[in-house]
């Protein structure tokens, strides 16, 4: 088996880990303590938001620069200018930060301002962890830094949620575990970095000034920095936290967390792609790469749109078998609706942004990504100040700017690339899956919401396999064979 194929395998191991145990957790445990849990989900993304605004863009070139710099023998000096200027960003930052109130004085009643001593130090420590998971990354390993940015923030939250809840130990022992995982992902990457190669430390600047090397290293890295802004995510925590409270940053990760399940589909398909997209690109081939761009991207709103019929048919089952606030989960419903429609308009709208970034024409993605940003912050900010919709709102706010997001990419695409994701086929898909649903809801329940659980989306699954047996819309029985599952198995 080659080092790519063994690192592939291990990579989609952890990831699939790493989601079944954030998913589990955000179903069966975190629901216990929304509040709590609303605060540890706050002061992360909050942190990630942040962290672009200290990297400025320049783990990315690390990954841009490393082979001009490894054949001068300067990978050393790079890592070394680099996790310097990320310091010296750093205490820019936070100098800006504590004098921010003092222009803006309502900002020592925010959120951020009052849990600083949990955020900034958490900055810096992510800030350093993306230049060396970009720098290990040029050695073709990439199985250790996924079990750090996959599975480390899982087992923090996790850790420390238990140590609140479930041993009755006090918040600050809770969020000394959860900021101690981190700082041991730090120095795990150091140790990792170190025994792929012996640091050593270089802070000369010659080669950096030699022939201005210094500024196209960072105008690439402003252009990377640039494109950081479209974490709606982590905008939309961080906003929720500040303008409605912590619960609803607990509610809101949990519903988060169901919705991803419609995501599956889409783990390492970008990885996978990237070649394909590659070599058409150069080869100038359009025919081909929009042959392709159209079965994958159907492949992805299929099994995206029956997941979600699943979802959408057990999920008022499923809050029932969740801790004792999982009444507070049924009560966004619409949430789950909403937001789930988002994803799957973006899961049938493929690789389109991965066809922008590999062509000569991948700023015009960072300028989508500032759209989908301005849009989330906008959007976010009218539904939260004058509606009443509260998480609904935000729901509506993310499924309107990532499907004017999409669009935008779609056009563009179209225009410059003749290549489009949409097929026929996929409104064929649409039907199916409203009728599967619409069926399995008006069925008759069951007086055991277990027996709910199971029956109803099986019925979904079956309705949406007749559906398509009739209609050939995806080849499931290339995927329901004991051939393909032995496939899975094999790396040659």
């Amino acid at each position: 088996m080659s080092v790519v194929a063994r690192q592939g395998f291990k990579y989609s191991i952890i990831g699939y880990i790493g989601f079944l145990l954030g998913t589990v957790s955000a179903i069966f445990i975190f629901p216990n303590d929304f509040e709590f849990y609303g605060k540890l989900r706050y002061i992360l993304p909050t942190a990630e938001m942040l962290v672009p605004f200290v990297v400025l863009g320049i783990s990315y070139s690390n990954v841009k620069f490393f082979h001009t710099v490894e054949k001068d023998g300067k990978k050393q000096n790079m890592l070394s200018l680099s996790l310097l200027t990320v310091f010296v960003n750093f205490l820019i930052f936070t100098a800006v930060f504590f004098i921010l109130p003092y222009f803006y004085p309502k900002f020592r009643h925010s959120e951020a301002w009052k849990i600083k001593e949990m955020i900034l130090p958490l900055i810096l420590i992510l800030s350093f962890c993306a230049i060396f998971n970009k720098y290990t990354s040029n050695y073709k390993r990439i199985v250790v830094s996924n079990i750090f940015d996959n599975l480390f923030p899982k087992i923090a939250n996790l850790g420390a949620f238990c140590l609140f809840y479930y041993f009755a130990l006090s918040q600050k022992i809770a969020f000394a575990f959860f900021f101690g995982i981190f700082t041991l992902m730090l120095f795990g990457y150091i140790y990792y970095t170190n025994k792929l190669e012996k640091i050593q430390l270089d802070f000369n600047t010659d080669y950096f000034k030699k022939n201005n090397f210094w500024q196209e290293f960072f105008n690439y890295s402003f252009f990377g920095f640039l494109g950081t802004f479209g974490n709606y995510l982590a905008i939309n925590s961080f906003m929720i936290g500040e303008f409605m409270g912590m619960e609803e940053v607990g509610i809101y990760s949990v519903l988060y967390a169901l919705i991803s399940l419609i995501s599956i589909p889409q783990l390492g398909l970008f990885n996978i792609s990237a070649p394909i997209i590659n070599k058409t690109l150069a080869d100038g081939d359009m025919e081909e790469l929009d042959r392709f761009h159209k079965k994958t991207s159907l492949s992805l709103y299929f099994l995206g749109a029956v997941l979600f019929s699943c979802i959408m048919v057990g999920f008022p089952y499923l809050t029932q078998f969740m801790p004792k606030n999982g009444t507070m989960l049924r009560e966004y419903e619409p949430v789950v609706w909403i937001w789930g429609s988002a994803v799957l308009i973006d899961l049938a709208t493929g690789f389109n942004g991965n066809i922008i970034s590999l062509s000569k024409y991948y700023r015009f993605n960072i300028l989508v990504m500032l759209l989908l940003a301005g849009l989330t912050i906008g959007l976010n900010y009218y539904f939260i100040k004058n509606t009443d919709l509260k998480l609904i709102g935000i729901a509506l706010s993310t499924a309107i700017s990532l499907t004017i997001y999409n669009v935008v990419k779609i056009v563009f695409n179209y225009f410059v690339f003749k290549v489009s994701p949409l097929t026929i086929e996929m409104i064929f898909v649409s039907i199916i899956c409203t009728l599967a649903i619409t069926v399995a809801i008006v069925l008759p329940n069951f007086h055991s919401n277990f027996i709910n659980l199971i029956y109803k989306p099986a019925v979904v699954l079956a309705l949406i396999y007749v559906g398509n047996y009739f209609t050939k819309i995806f080849p499931i029985e290339n995927y329901l064979n004991a051939r393909f599952i032995k496939s899975i198995f094999k790396f040659k």
